[in-house]
């Protein structure tokens, strides 16, 4: 199974922010992560979409990749905490206000979805599915109260 992962770093917004972002494409399909980022209003959506393109373009580079993009999700996506920017805000009476201007590092990992497999029956067609062994077996619904009496 290929894997494949990319990593922004010192991105200017916070990881609780991006986090939230990070969330929407979660176990998604590329495809339909991406089309999810391109109509997210939040902005760390554009970083996200240009990690989540590299992550796929390091998965097309890796020996053993089928070649199927359609076959490739999102596996893990997490933002953590980088160094925050410290800077002074003037405030009433000679005091300052410290402003800290977080950043984060954001990581998406993509896998590659196993292929299906299908068991096929002696004549070529799709084998039934039989019931486990020690498998419970259903019971025959009961009756209305009404009926029974």
């Amino acid at each position: 199974m290929i894997q494949a992962r990319a990593t922004a770093r010192f991105v200017r917004t916070s990881a609780q922010k991006a986090g939230l972002v990070l969330g929407l494409i979660r176990g998604k399909d590329v495809n339909r992560a991406l089309a999810t980022l391109k109509f997210t209003k939040k902005s760390v959506a554009e970083h996200v979409a240009k990690v989540l393109r590299s992550a796929i373009a390091n998965a097309q580079q890796q020996d053993g990749f089928s070649g199927d993009v359609d076959r490739l999700f999102v596996s893990a996506a997490y933002a953590d905490q980088g160094p925050s920017q410290k800077r002074v805000r003037p405030a009433p009476m000679g005091r300052a206000f410290r402003v800290l201007k977080r950043t984060a590092h954001v990581t998406v990992q993509v896998a590659e979805r196993p292929e299906k497999v299908v068991r096929v029956g002696a004549d070529g067609e799709p084998a039934k599915r039989r019931p486990r062994a020690g498998a419970p077996k259903k019971k025959a619904p009961k009756a209305p109260k009404a009926a029974q009496q």
